[in-house]
């Protein structure tokens, strides 16, 4: 309907555009050239007049113009509008009769004669012929002077259709917009604003719904896809439900090893390790060299395996027997640590360099001291050929504070950043280092446990270099919330 509004509007244009410039370019014109042709033919009796009166050539002149601007303007508007009802065919044939019977005969007559009184009837006869021959004209005038009228008649009802063609595509645009709205919003928008309501529903937490849609075949594809998705969830969490109750079971059962290890391992343990110890005391030296050996290795034995006992409950601990986090000061943690290291510092001729002013940050106290402790130990424990150096710093990392530990010992290499912070990863014999290798894991399950990340700065030149976050405290801590352990 748009299409047939729009080339009917076209059409339309072009006819009042063909009407306006046949208006313009002919019809008016034409007039112009009707009036031309008029005073050429009275161009023509006035010099043929003056030359009767006086029997000079110089009077024809007028009378010799007119007969050429006659045929340029008889051409003219026989160009422009035709020969219209034969009015122009009609006044050159009159012309034609006037100056074959009266006017030249009546040029020749003077010339052999010279002026002379011309016979009334000859005068009468060319009166006649001229009086036909004006009433011609004007006839033509009056005939392109109808033809004006009806060209304007023509460009009035021209724009009056294009006018109503106009409003009328207006019109049939607005209804056909408001049909098309009104269309689109009962058969997409509705169904639209339903489905998202239940998708709503189901993203607030109810995903039994199930979602039913009507409408469009993309949005009831859009619907079920949703409900595909819904199901998936309800599988997911169905899942992550059984894995819950597993996770319980496993913590449970956990737990009861702990209890088991911590009280029905240790009591047989602490036995053998005591009679261990007391064969050694007693018969040492009395028996043979192979048996001082086996007692040894048995009294080694048992202690290394009260200390992995005890490292294991204590890493269990973390994060599974929590306390109340308070806000710390960092400055005296580290201050307790350094202070328990006094001996082993002074042993090893060791400097140990502490940041100014350390925040005060949100945890448990006896775990962010472990944190510190396992750091520090470790750099007095893997300490190079010269005298042990181990700088702690502090900055502000966004939300975060974060701390470096470095130390100018045999340090670590890249490949094995991961690999320390894994319970009981040891990276050199138990004989050259002591220990258990679970203190850096005990390090990062703390960090993690208080909201921070720990891991192994790998682009140092020596040494090693331990960084680890902790959460900045919101808000400014008041002296008497500040807790000092």
């Amino acid at each position: 309907m748009t299409a047939v509004a729009i080339a009917s509007t076209v059409v339309a244009l072009d006819a009042l555009g063909d009407t306006r410039a046949r208006s313009v370019d002919q019809i008016e014109p034409a007039g112009r050239r009707a009036k031309d042709l008029n005073r050429a033919l009275l161009n023509e009796e006035t010099g043929l007049r003056g030359f009767v009166l006086t029997a000079e050539d110089d009077f024809l002149t007028p009378y010799t113009e007119g007969r050429a601007a006659e045929v340029e303007a008889a051409e003219g508007v026989r160009r422009l509008v035709g020969d219209v009802n034969g009015r122009v065919t009609r006044i050159e044939e009159l012309a034609r009769q006037w100056r074959s019977q009266y006017a030249e005969p009546t040029i020749i007559g003077i010339r052999l004669s010279g002026p002379t009184i011309t016979p009334a009837n000859d005068i009468d006869r060319g009166k006649v012929l001229f009086d036909q021959l004006r009433t011609e004209v004007a006839a033509l005038d009056n005939d392109i002077a109808q033809l004006g009228r009806e060209s304007r008649t023509e460009l009035d009802h021209a724009a009056k259709v294009v006018l109503w063609l106009v409003i009328g595509m207006g019109v049939l645009l607005v209804t056909v917009i408001g049909g098309l709205s009104l269309l689109l919003h009962r058969l997409l928008v509705a169904p639209l604003s339903k489905l998202t309501e239940e998708v709503r529903q189901v993203a607030s937490g109810d995903f039994q719904h199930e979602i039913d849609v009507t409408g469009p075949r993309e949005t009831v594809m859009l619907g079920e896809d949703v409900n595909a998705m819904r199901r998936r969830i309800v599988q997911e969490l169905a899942t992550l439900d059984e894995a819950k109750t597993e996770l319980q079971r496993s913590n449970a059962e956990l737990e009861q090893f702990a209890y088991v290890a911590s009280h029905d391992l240790q009591e047989p343990l602490r036995k053998v390790a005591s009679f261990c110890q007391l064969l050694q005391r007693r018969y040492g030296g009395q028996l043979d060299e192979r048996a001082d050996q086996y007692i040894e290795f048995a009294v080694d034995g048992a202690k290394r395996m009260q200390g992995l006992i005890n490292d294991l409950l204590a890493f269990s601990r973390v994060g599974r027997i929590t306390r109340e986090q308070m806000v710390i000061d960092l400055n005296e943690i580290v201050r307790q640590v350094v202070d328990s290291f006094s001996e082993r510092i002074e042993e090893t001729r060791a400097t140990v360099v502490v940041a100014e002013d350390l925040p005060s940050v949100r945890g448990e106290p006896t775990l962010l001291s472990a944190v510190f402790q396992n750091l520090i130990s470790n750099a007095l424990k893997f300490k190079g050929p010269s005298d042990p150096v181990v700088d702690i710093e502090v900055e502000r990392d966004g939300e975060m504070w974060k701390f470096s530990v470095r130390d100018n010992g045999i340090g670590i290499e890249p490949e094995y950043a991961d690999r320390i912070f894994v319970i009981f990863q040891r990276l050199h014999p138990k004989d050259a280092y002591p220990g258990t290798g679970i203190g850096l894991a005990m390090c990062r399950k703390i960090v993690e446990y208080h909201g921070g990340t720990i891991w192994l700065k790998t682009d140092v030149d020596s040494g090693s270099r331990f960084e680890f976050t902790l959460p900045a405290v919101p808000e400014p801590v008041s002296q008497a919330e500040e807790v000092h352990v």
